[in-house]
C-alpha cells in the first residue's frame, strides 16, 4: 500500500463505519498472526470495516524482568510483513526508541508510540521522518488538550500523517477511566482519533507484577467510543487469552470479534443517521 494514503484508507467504508486496528498484544509465532489476521480480515471485509493488523515485534514496557518480551526482533518484524504481504493490509507495530524508527518502518506502515513515551521528542520526530503515519498513544497521564503538542512535533518533522489514541487515564494506583469528553477534544487537531478498548480496560499495578483488566467490559467500553464519534477502535484479541504471552487479562477472545463488530456497525450506523440528520436542519 502507498504510504501516503493510509489515511485515506483508514477513512475509506463506503457506507462510513469505523475503523479497526487489532490483533495479538505480541507477536508469538507465524501460525498465531496469519490465522489472527485471515479471520478478522474477513470479518471486518463483511462489514466495510477498514483493518489494519497489530502486533508488537517486541515488548519493552514489562512489569517483570522474566515478563516475556518477543521472538526477537529481526523475527517478529518479519512475520509483520508477511501478514501485510499475503492479506495487503496495513500493519501497525510499536516503538521505543528513535533507534527502532527506520528498522520497523522497513516492515509496518504505521509506527505506534507508546502511551508512557508520548512525549520522548526524538522518538517522535524519528517516527515522523520515516514517513510512515504515526499513531500516538495518549498517556495516562495527560489530558486531552495536552497531545495537541505530540501531534505538532509530528507535523514540525514533515509528517502530516498522524492519529491519537485514547487508552485510559489513571483513576487511582490499580484502575483506569476514560474521559469519553476528549475524542472530540482531541479530533479537534485535524487527525483520527482512535479508542483503545483493550488497554483502557486494563487494571495496572497489581501486587502479581502482572496486570489485570476487565474484558468483560469491552463491548460497553466500545459502544461508547462509537457513540461519541471515534473515528478507528483499537482491540487487541487472540485466540485463547488465557494463555498468551501478554496482555492476556484484558484481550478480546477472538470468537467474539464477529459479534462485537456487528452490533458497532449497528451503532455507527445509528450514529450517522443522527448526524445527517442534525445536518439537514
Amino acid at each position: 500500500m502507498n504510504h501516503d494514503s493510509i489515511t485515506k484508507y483508514l477513512l475509506s467504508s463506503p457506507n462510513g463505519n469505523f475503523f479497526l486496528l487489532a490483533g495479538p498484544c505480541v507477536i508469538e509465532d507465524e501460525k498465531m498472526a496469519l490465522d489472527i489476521a485471515e479471520r478478522v480480515l474477513a470479518m471486518t471485509s463483511a462489514l466495510s470495516i477498514p483493518y489494519v493488523f497489530k502486533g508488537s515485534y517486541r515488548k519493552a514496557n514489562r512489569s517483570r524482568i522474566d515478563s516475556f518480551t518477543g521472538i526477537g526482533d529481526i523475527k517478529a518484524l518479519e512475520i509483520l510483513r508477511k501478514v501485510r504481504e499475503t492479506f495487503r493490509i496495513p500493519v501497525v507495530t510499536d516503538i521505543h526508541t528513535a533507534e527502532e524508527a527506520a528498522i520497523a518502518a522497513e516492515y509496518v506502515d504505521i509506527l505506534q508510540i507508546p502511551a508512557f513515551l508520548c512525549r520522548q521528542t526524538d522518538l517522535l520526530v524519528a517516527a515522523a521522518k520515516t514517513g510512515r503515519m504515526v499513531n500516538i498513544k495518549k498517556g495516562q497521564f495527560l489530558s486531552p488538550d495536552a497531545m495537541r503538542h505530540a501531534v505538532q512535533k509530528v507535523r514540525d518533522a514533515g509528517n502530516n500523517q498522524v492519529a491519537i489514541t485514547e487508552r485510559g487515564t489513571t483513576f487511582g494506583y490499580q484502575d483506569l477511566i476514560v474521559d469519553y469528553r476528549g475524542i472530540p477534544e482531541m479530533q479537534k487537531n485535524g487527525c483520527p482519533v482512535i479508542l483503545d478498548v483493550t488497554h483502557s480496560l486494563q487494571q495496572p499495578n497489581q501486587m502479581t507484577g502482572v496486570t489485570g483488566g476487565r474484558p468483560d467490559m469491552i463491548e460497553t467500553v466500545a459502544r461508547a467510543g462509537i457513540a461519541v464519534g471515534a473515528d478507528g477502535i483499537f482491540i487487541e484479541t487472540h485466540q485463547n487469552p488465557a494463555v498468551a504471552k501478554s496482555d492476556g487479562a484484558n484481550m478480546l477472545p477472538l470468537d467474539k470479534m464477529s459479534h462485537l463488530l456487528s452490533h458497532l456497525t449497528l451503532l455507527r450506523t445509528a450514529v450517522n443517521a443522527i448526524k445527517q440528520n442534525q445536518q439537514n436542519q
